[in-house]
């Protein structure tokens, strides 16, 4: 049973922010080749930079997902305490 300060039924959001950076990933690659093919090289040029910004997002979020309990706690991961700094004077 968990004694902890957060809910019994928090989870991590990597798993769903995966799915939406891999649906951006599909369509700036179909955007980037789209334009190319049609002479927009403006246009292929934003979608080739989004494109980029994409993959090192879609990256940093399957790093995280592989790092483990760290960033997605399960029910038998204890929730983290806060850090207490030194007391004052003044504090019994």
């Amino acid at each position: 049973m968990r004694s902890g300060n957060e809910p019994m039924t928090a989870r991590s959001p990597l798993r769903a922010r995966c799915a939406l950076a891999s649906w951006g990933l599909a369509c700036a690659i179909a955007g980037t080749v789209l334009f190319a093919l049609t002479g927009h090289p403006g246009w292929a040029i934003v979608f080739g930079v989004l494109l980029a910004v994409t993959i090192v997002d879609l990256s940093m979020i399957i790093r995280h997902i592989r790092q483990g309990p760290h960033y997605q706690p399960g029910r038998d991961i204890p929730p983290y305490e806060p850090v207490r700094g030194p007391k004052r004077r003044d504090e019994p």
